[in-house]
């Protein structure tokens, strides 16, 4: 049975989801990607996951380095989140950040950050599943996190 991909889009887009920004090294250079399928994985061992597409430029410079620094946003990062996905100009500009103890950038401004080292990337169809090792985490700011449901970014309201 052929499934539709407009009609699976739009399934798939019924159920909310996080909004993260995975960040990591090139060389120099710090790097970022939008992710909306992070999850946590396992206790023992720490390891979380999220799925990229193969061909996701951003995280092919990030992949070498070993590591990542997920970035959990908050509800009013909108902005922020917009201009790492739509890269009109630089998104780093203007945002505070540190390395963390493997040498990702970490958001000084997020809800929460999840340092890890690259544990196993496994072949998922036409995406990459990411799994990481947590080596460290980082409570933010408290704030509400973003969620991403139907195609908008919103709050989840306690």
């Amino acid at each position: 049975m052929a499934i539709d991909a407009d009609v699976y889009r739009q399934v798939l887009g019924r159920y909310p989801t996080g909004v993260t920004l995975v960040t990591g090294m090139n060389g120099e250079e710090p790097q970022a990607v939008v992710i909306g399928s992070f999850t946590s994985v396992s206790m023992d061992p720490p390891l979380v996951g999220f799925f990229i597409g193969h061909e996701g430029r951003s995280w092919n410079r990030i992949r070498p380095s070993g590591a990542f620094c997920v970035n959990v946003f908050a509800d009013d990062q909108a902005d922020l989140c917009g201009s790492f996905f739509m890269k009109d100009a630089d998104p780093w500009e203007g945002v505070e950040w540190e390395l963390t103890a493997t040498g990702s950038p970490r958001l000084l401004d997020c809800v929460a950050s999840i340092d890890c080292k690259i544990h196993e990337v496994i072949e998922a169809g036409d995406h990459l599943l990411v799994l990481g090792h947590v080596e460290g985490v980082a409570l933010g700011r408290e704030a509400s996190p973003m969620v991403f449901l139907g195609g908008s970014y919103g709050k989840f309201d306690q």
